[in-house]
């Protein structure tokens, strides 16, 4: 331990400093991976709005079809596939 005032204010702020940016950069990392995954997921989502040939999500025509939109995903549910039925529309 210092012995001086000026030494034991140092060694005292040291480590909450240190914790501090430790902090910062664990939140900064998961704001910043948050933020990403919900880019990709909306790129992935668009692609697959492209190949049902549905509109981009957030335009008036996709407001009126969201709900054709489900059920054209059900539509094509793996699960009717797989046990041979035609799928449903």
């Amino acid at each position: 331990m210092p012995e001086s005032w000026w030494g034991n204010a140092i060694f005292s702020l040291v480590p909450t400093i240190v914790l501090g940016l430790i902090f910062w950069m664990v939140m900064r990392m998961i704001i910043r991976g948050d933020r990403t995954a919900r880019r990709e997921y909306d790129r992935v989502e668009a692609e697959e709005r492209i190949k049902m040939g549905l509109p981009p999500r957030g335009t008036a025509a996709a407001s009126v079809t969201d709900a054709s939109a489900d059920e054209a995903l059900q539509a094509r549910r793996p699960e009717d596939l797989r046990h041979g039925e035609p799928p449903a529309g």
